[in-house]
């Protein structure tokens, strides 16, 4: 990774913590205000290390939203060399260590945060906090797997014909996901979010980091700056959704990507049109039909609304891991690691374990 493409670079021999000045009171102070604050820790460890081995762990959301404050990322690399790198443009930071050969490479990040549901009216008239041309431009460009042009423009362009306001078009790319994609179980992971592939195979079927990845480069196609939110289920729903929510402090496999969208009136805007797939799909009695109460209810609330049982990480793609020489990934919702033998799969649990707990606190 390109040091100058970073603020920001901490090391520690084998620990560190990174949090905001008196922190815990402030936890305790946002608390009263409808904020909930949690400690979610991520546990990882290569089981058959070669030569050196480096892992890196998403941190926490960098910077401050208004559904999120990040008060600690804290990190324990035992025999090891850990750092947080932060990168100010898509609020990223990784955790990296290395852990020379002959050493157990074990690493314990644990981030504290807030959150606060989070809700942007877009029917009346509001003033949105207005965002530097520069920073929306970056939320405009194309990745490696959001091109903006060719298909994804022409589809964008179709989609959004006729609309006349950036609400609008908004709308109408929300709509089109929700009614012409579908949740995919087989899917591994997440996803990867080729969507360039989905529509010319016209396979629309897929996880969040898909069908949310659709829709921000559509809605960047269609000249909307947009972009994934890529982070963790923490909390059950306390909306009625079983599916969307956990049912136990564990919650290694909870990762959720989301997508916000920014209209000018009203600064940047939360969606989430793969959530309301999930509930079409896993909501019990599960299979439910587009005009089922339940679904009608989470496709008119997730434009426009998170709840948040959630933790977001960042809102990067194409992510060079710091120290390696090994292609980026698309993006980092999940550990990765990489040993002599080369990059591990971050989902095998015989070469890569990992697990991840959260708990809500009081202070």
């Amino acid at each position: 990774m390109n040091r100058r493409d970073f603020l920001r670079s901490t090391s520690a021999v084998s620990a560190g913590l990174a949090f905001s000045p008196d922190w815990r009171l402030f936890a305790h102070s946002v608390a009263s205000d409808g904020w909930r604050t949690f400690d979610v820790i991520t546990h990882v460890e290569v089981l058959k290390p070669s030569g050196t081995t480096r892992i890196w762990v998403p941190a926490a959301l960098v910077g401050e939203t208004p559904y999120q404050k990040t008060l600690a990322n804290a990190f324990d690399a035992a025999g090891g060399k850990a750092r947080l790198i932060e990168r100010a443009d898509d609020s990223l930071g990784i955790i990296a260590a290395e852990f020379r050969a002959g050493v157990r490479p074990v690493l314990t990040v644990t981030s504290r945060i807030a959150t606060k549901n989070y809700a942007v009216d877009v029917s009346g008239l509001h003033t949105g906090r207005s965002e530097r041309p520069a920073a929306l431009r970056h939320f405009l460009r194309s990745t490696k797997l959001l091109p903006t042009g060719g298909i994804v423009k022409a589809k964008a362009d179709e989609i959004t014909r006729g609309a006349a306001t950036d609400v609008d078009r908004a709308r109408a790319i929300y709509q089109w996901i929700v009614d012409n994609t579908f949740r995919d179980p087989k899917t591994r992971g997440c996803g990867l979010g080729d969507i360039r592939f989905m529509l010319e195979t016209g396979d629309l079927g897929g996880k969040c980091a898909d069908l949310n990845a659709l829709y921000v480069g559509l809605a960047r196609a269609a000249g909307l700056p947009a972009r994934d939110v890529y982070g963790i289920r923490v909390a059950k729903s306390e909306l009625g959704y079983k599916s969307l929510g956990v049912a136990s402090e564990k919650v290694t496999k909870a990762q959720h990507c989301r997508a916000e969208v920014y209209l000018e009136a009203y600064g940047w805007v939360p969606v989430d049109p793969a959530d309301v797939r999930k509930v079409v799909l896993e909501e019990p009695p599960g299979s439910r039909p587009l005009d089922d109460g339940l679904v009608t209810q989470a496709r008119a609330r997730l434009f426009g609304s998170w709840e948040m049982n959630w933790m977001a990480y960042n809102f990067a793609h194409d992510v060079a891991l710091p120290g390696s020489k090994r292609e980026p990934v698309p993006f980092l919702m999940y550990p990765q690691a990489e040993t002599a033998d080369g990059r591990l799969d971050s989902l095998d649990p015989d070469n890569f374990k990992y697990e991840i707990t959260a708990r809500e606190t009081s202070a």
